[in-house]
């Protein structure tokens, strides 16, 4: 059983994940709290991968029943969370619904919220990468190397801005080492009618990994999302692998050995790569559920949010745009 941190004798949110202490958002959030007025602490709970449902569970329930705890970002765990505790949650999101994981925990009113948000702050991170006109003036393609969450959510952010006719990757690949994340992913997809191209392909080895970079056109996203280089060691791709001219390589990770970023740039400038890690997800994602735990309205855009990141930037050695 996972040990539970004691009652909040202050008011208290929640980092859910896996190893919580090495996260930046430890030194950022006290400066955030200044900056913001709120007067609140952060405490870490680390679980392991693919823990028991009986973990999650209390978890939640410690943050549901304890006055002072008001809520949780919750990394890695999202989908296992919310299969195991759904019941707990008063409340979900629209996007929680389809996507069936919680990445935002908050108290509204006396009741217990769960929320998907990386639909939204995935969108606005690949926003923050490309230019609005990229897709259209290059014809460049995505590739999501790992079919989890936050894949999903990106694809799920995608669709709706094919539905409103905005610009999208002329083709999407998703590639996962285990079938049925694939699987799951498609299930949604299906349900959503989704208004993408995208392929589905098992990737069990690197190699398989490296066949469809391969493919892939110039100037195309390439996005590692398999939690490799920082949950577990290694890269979804093998130190063969190519990337296209003039691709985006972009690491959801901005902490960890980060061997994704490492194989990208050993080809940066003879394959003119524009190489990022996952510093504007973290900002994004990270202000995205204060504002919801904290009733704060925190802009995703201009002066405030660039000031709360370079307030990040001064109290941490991490971030590399």
């Amino acid at each position: 059983m996972t040990v539970l941190p004691s009652p909040a004798s202050a008011p208290t949110m929640y980092f859910i994940g896996v190893t919580t202490g090495s996260s930046s958002i430890m030194k950022v959030f006290p400066a955030w709290a200044d900056a913001l007025g709120i007067d609140a602490g952060i405490t870490g709970i680390d679980l392991p991968l693919d823990d028991e449902a009986a973990n999650y569970r209390a978890v939640v329930e410690f943050i549901k029943n304890d006055p002072l705890s008001m809520g949780a970002l919750v990394t890695t765990h999202k989908l296992n969370l919310y299969k195991a505790a759904r019941d707990l949650f008063d409340e979900i999101g629209e996007d929680t619904k389809i996507l069936d994981e919680v990445s935002s925990i908050s108290k509204r009113d006396g009741a217990l919220w769960g929320d998907a948000m990386d639909p939204v702050t995935c969108g606005l991170s690949l926003e923050a990468l490309v230019p609005a006109d990229h897709w259209s003036t290059t014809g460049g393609e995505l590739l999501l190397l790992g079919a989890g969450g936050s894949s999903l959510a990106l694809t799920l952010y995608l669709h709706r801005r094919a539905l409103l006719a905005d610009q999208v990757p002329s083709r999407v690949v998703v590639t996962n080492r285990r079938p049925h994340r694939l699987d799951e992913m498609k299930q949604v997809h299906e349900r959503l009618r989704l208004a993408l191209p995208i392929e589905y392909h098992l990737a069990p080895t690197p190699d398989r990994n490296d066949e469809q970079l391969a493919q892939m056109k110039a100037s195309s996203v390439i996005a590692n999302a398999t939690g490799l280089g920082k949950d577990r060691p290694g890269s979804p791709l093998t130190d063969a692998a190519r990337f296209p001219d003039a691709a985006v390589a972009w690491d959801f990770n901005y902490r960890g050995q980060l061997e994704f970023l490492r194989q990208a740039d050993a080809q940066a400038a003879s394959r003119s790569l524009r190489v990022h890690d996952g510093w504007t997800y973290f900002i994004h994602g990270w202000t995205c559920v204060i504002a919801q735990v904290f009733s704060l309205d925190i802009p995703a855009h201009g002066p405030e949010l660039d000031r709360l990141s370079q307030i990040a930037r001064d109290v941490t050695t991490g971030g590399r745009s």
